[in-house]
Formats: C-alpha cells, structure tokens, sequence
C-alpha cells in the first residue's frame, strides 16, 4: 500500500533507496537508526516484503531497526510476535520500537517489545503527539526501571519524572493531567476513610510503588467519605499534629461533611481545606474581610458589547478599602476590583494569578436556582492551589473562591 500508492515507486526501487540512504549516511560516519514506518501494518499485509526491507537496512549498516507502528492499530500480542520473529531473523541487529496510543496501547505495545529484546524506545514526554499521541514516556520510564528491572536513566533522574512532566505541560501552556499515572496529583491520592486508615498503617496496601520514587507525593483527600484518619493525615501534610480521634478532629470532620452537603468539595481545593484546618486549629484571623460588593454588566445598545463594571468594600484590619474596576466579564471585574483594593497593603500579590476557572452546577433540580461550585486555580510562579466556593449565586461563589486563593497565598509561610 505505502510503497506503490503513496510512495509511488515499485518495491524493487524502494529496497535501493532503503539501501542507498543508509549507506550514504554510514560512509558519512553518522550513527544510523532506521525507523521502518507502518512497518507492522506492512508486515501483516506482506510479511516478507516487511523483513527485506529490514535487511537492506541491515545490510547497508543500519545500527538500529526500529519498528513503526504508525497507525496505532496494533495489539500487544501482535507487536510482541513480530518482534520476536524480527530478533529471530536479525540477532545480531539492535531493535528498537516507535509506537502510537490511538487505541490506548501505546505504552502496552512498547512494553510488549522491550519484553522481547527491543533495546531503543522512541517517546514523547506526557505522549503528546499527532492524532491521540505517542508512547508517553512519564509512563513508560518508571514501568522500565521499577516493574521491569531495566536501567535507562542515570542514577537519581526518576525521582525528577514529576516535576519534568509538570515543566512539560507548562512549556506547552497545557493543563497538567491530575490523573496521569505516577506524575498526576491523584496518582497516589486516597479519599475513603477505610483507604486511608489502612495507608496510615502501611502505604503499600493502597500504593504500587513509594510515590517519592517517581518525585511524586502521597494526598490525602477528604470529603463525605472521609474519617478522622483522614483529618489527621491531611493535617498532618501541613504540618499540624492533631490526633485522630479528638475533639478538634470532630469538629473538622463535622465541618467539612457539612460543606459537602451544601455542595463543596475539597478534593481539587487543597487551599480552601487548608485555610480551614489552620483557622479551626491555629485560629489564623482572615487577612481581610469584603463588606459589600455590587457588579454591573451593562450593554448599551442590541449590538454593542457588555461591559462588566465591579465596586468592591474591603475591610483590611481597622481599615475599610473601596474601590472599583472594569473586566471582561462580571467575574474578572469582581477579581480586578477586589485585587485593587488589597495591592497597597499587600503588594506581593502582583506575583499571583488566577490561571483556571470553573463553574459547576451541584444540583440541576432547582433550574435556575440551582447551587453552583466555582473551582479556582492560581499560580505564583512556583506554586499552584485551588479553592472552591459554591452558593445559588455564581458572583457569590466566586467571591468565595477568590477570596479563599488570595488569603491562602497571604498565609505566613512556616505556620
């Protein structure tokens, strides 16, 4: 198929320019590897054909073989036969593997053949690549080194595996996958109360691999499933000792599960639960308080674009703070609004940003009166938190998100 109708050449000619190519390169003293495209949807329809064009590689001074599943198609047991026949017909030929995740598989299909002798992967950090992606090597690396035995990486490097993937989605200005094997925020994340319980006592029962392994760490979540071992673990994350069945333990636990009720949720809102065990045990005043505040979308005329005007009285210590500003949007007026009135007391907020925003409905039953949950996500440059707040007003739920990222951020660090 790719030879004669989309190379448009005949498949004697191909093999010389295989041969050709490999060869120019060689006498040019570069290090050859050969990367058989559609190869395995080549060998199915052709197998022989598939292999000569293995060999006048080979033959020409190929350093590796490597076989392309490009489409993705492939099954591991499929992919594990062809290489073992490969080896089979080259033993002494280095073989490598290049696959695609268009059916999920594409770390499956690379273990398949590192497990029959394949020496070279080819990947993508995160398996960002063309259609649904290539073998993703966040993945693949921590299942070479900690399930397979196989060294291939210098001593020390996997426990970076998690910050490098973060960097990665950064540079490409994506979100970060939170469910990601190994390097995702939930990869080592317990909720259940029993769960968490028993992870207290011995992390293996409920984690594959010690999460420090892969630069990752262990979260404990809390919610209506939660019990106080949860309390306490999560506690003691923040550096807090409290025991897991005292008073104070309780009274968060009551806390929280009433929150939940009334439709927040904590799991992807770390600061919000934060501010909450600080302030029910350290007793930490809120750095400031909103009084009042009033938005305005205003739209001139049927074809003129809405204008969002917020004003905003903020209560700072003995000090009252009014102020108002302009957005895109009622919500980015209220969070303009607001930073304007605090930056004079406290201008390190400059470095923080808002840089994820989500509303969600808790219950439809009400209609239009129905709760609603915005999730915030801010960053400092170094740091990420997210906070929740929910009511039947969305400009009152995001006020509570957005205060709770900004007095998150003004905690004093080490308390």
């Amino acid at each position: 198929l790719h030879v004669e109708k989309v190379l448009r050449t005949s498949p004697a000619e191909n093999l010389r320019m295989i041969a050709d190519s490999v060869a120019f390169l060689r006498k040019e003293g570069r290090e050859v590897i050969y990367d058989a495209e559609h190869f395995f949807d080549g060998y199915s329809a052709d197998s022989d054909y598939a292999l000569r064009t293995l060999e006048a590689a080979m033959e020409a001074g190929a350093d590796y073989l490597v076989l392309c599943d490009t489409n993705g198609g492939r099954l591991p047991s499929e992919i594990a036969t062809i290489v073992r026949t490969v080896r089979t017909r080259f033993p002494k030929t280095k073989v490598g593997i290049h696959t695609h995740n268009d059916c999920g598989l594409g770390v499956a299909n690379a273990v398949a053949a590192v497990e029959e002798g394949a020496l070279q992967v080819q990947g993508t950090m995160n398996g960002y690549g063309e259609r649904t992606g290539n073998c993703n090597l966040t993945t693949l690396l921590p299942l070479l080194e900690l399930k397979l035995g196989q060294k291939v990486l210098p001593s020390g490097n996997l426990q970076q595996l998690s910050e490098l993937s973060a960097f990665v989605d950064e540079l490409a200005n994506l979100h970060h996958d939170p469910r990601a094997p190994f390097v995702g925020r939930t990869a080592f994340a317990h909720k259940g109360g029993m769960h968490v319980n028993a992870v207290n006592k011995i992390a293996a029962s409920f984690e594959h691999i010690d999460p420090a392994s892969v630069g990752n760490h262990q979260r404990i979540l809390v919610g209506e499933l939660s019990g106080g071992a949860n309390v306490m673990m999560k506690a003691r994350e923040l550096g807090i000792t409290v025991e897991e069945k005292s008073p104070a333990t309780r009274d968060i636990l009551a806390k929280i599960k009433k929150l939940e009720k009334d439709g927040y949720e904590f799991e992807a809102a770390d600061a919000s639960f934060e501010l909450l065990v600080r302030r029910s045990l350290q007793k930490i005043p809120a750095p400031f308080q909103i009084d009042s505040y009033q938005v305005k979308v205003v739209r001139s005329r049927p074809s003129a674009r809405e204008t969002s005007h917020a004003t905003i009285s903020v209560r700072i210590g003995k000090k009252i703070q009014k102020t108002s500003a302009k957005g895109d949007g009622p919500v980015n007026a209220l969070d303009a609004a607001l930073r304007q009135a605090l930056l004079p007391s406290f201008p390190a907020l400059k470095k923080m940003k808002l840089i994820d925003y989500k509303v969600r409905i808790v219950s439809s039953r009400g209609g239009t009166a129905a709760r609603i949950r915005v999730l915030v996500e801010s960053s400092d440059g170094t740091r990420e938190w997210g906070t929740v707040g929910v009511s039947s007003n969305i400009l009152e739920a995001s006020a509570l998100a957005l205060t709770d990222s900004l007095s998150y951020f003004l905690l004093p660090r080490g308390t």
